[in-house]
């Protein structure tokens, strides 16, 4: 008889399209890192990765570039590189941590601070629920962690290609699992339309420079004919306003 795992794991990102993506707030994780303890390499691990379960916990120390301050994996999902900048919290807890442990290049980033042993993707998931109710957070499962790099990508001003390429997703699925659910995104594209910079206002710049360049050669025509009568007088000798008046 198989037992069902007590452990819930945390579903497609977006399989309720109703609900979207769950980032965290600001509020929310600094309680987790105030309350994180000995979890707090796991914390910022996902907080700044935005790994899958599977990653997080699959990924090793020889994926950890402290020379060029990045991290490098083939996703074990969609079997895809990402390369991603290490954030100066993390690096400093990675390097730490490495230096504590003398790590090989083999062995795991993560392990399960109660045991020592490497951590599994069931004791991550409640570890992390763990932490969230000790720092008052509902539902902190790791996924959450993911969705909350997405959105904070996207608000900062990052393109949807940026932020798929980040996650090891496809543009496609980026697009439709977080920008539709991110009111920061729709805030920003308001104020973008309210200042009314576009291509009707593009248009009366043209329009307002062909008007001034259309005057300045007006005046240029009208000026032609007193600049030749000029040039004139100067050929014959004469240069006074009288003398100029009699020519005329």
């Amino acid at each position: 008889m198989i037992v069902k795992n007590p452990v819930k794991m945390e579903g497609r990102p977006g399989g309720e399209p109703t609900r979207g993506a769950q980032p965290f707030t600001g509020d929310e994780l600094r309680r987790m890192r105030i309350h994180a303890g000995a979890d707090l390499l796991i914390f910022l691990l996902l907080r700044h990765t935005g790994f899958r379960g599977s990653d997080a916990i699959g990924i090793t120390w020889a994926e950890v570039h402290f020379d060029r301050r990045e991290i490098e994996r083939v996703t074990q999902k969609r079997k895809k590189l990402v390369v991603l900048p290490i954030h100066p919290e993390l690096l400093f807890a990675l390097e730490a941590e490495y230096a504590r442990r003398n790590a090989k290049p083999n062995e795991r980033v993560l392990l399960n601070p109660s045991t020592g042993a490497p951590l599994r993707r069931p004791r991550l998931y409640a570890r992390t629920l763990a932490l969230g109710r000790r720092a008052g957070v509902a539902h902190a499962h790791p996924h959450r962690f993911r969705d909350t790099l997405a959105v904070d990508l996207l608000c900062a001003g990052a393109g949807i290609y940026d932020v798929a390429r980040t996650l090891g997703d496809t543009v496609e699925t980026t697009e439709r699992h977080y920008a539709p659910f991110v009111p920061a995104l729709r805030d920003r594209v308001r104020r973008i339309m309210e200042t009314g910079n576009g291509l009707e206002s593009m248009h009366d710049t043209k329009l307002t420079h062909s008007s001034q360049n259309s005057s300045q050669v007006e005046e240029n025509v009208a000026a032609e004919p007193v600049s030749r009568i000029l040039s004139a007088l100067r050929r014959d000798g004469h240069s006074s306003g009288p003398c100029i008046a009699a020519r005329l």
